[in-house]
């Protein structure tokens, strides 16, 4: 597997965390030192391992936030 290397630039906040410590979190993260984008996903304690996610653009986030404030929940 191809090493990828990131970094954390700010951490928007923590959506909810599991029993084993996990936690969903969006952040501003630099993938593979490229532009950041805003990322959705799990990270072990520490950062050290991460689950699958997702990453967006600033537009991409803003049409999500659009999105969201027109459901009704």
């Amino acid at each position: 597997m191809a090493n990828i290397n990131y970094e954390i630039l700010k951490t928007i906040g923590e959506i909810s965390d599991s029993n084993k410590g996990w936690t969903k979190e969006l952040n501003l993260i630099s993938w593979n030192n490229r532009e950041p984008k805003y990322d959705l996903r799990d990270w072990a304690p520490e950062h050290e391992k991460m689950g699958k996610g997702i990453t967006l653009t600033g537009k991409e986030l803003r049409k999500l936030k659009e999105i969201l404030n027109e459901m009704d929940i």
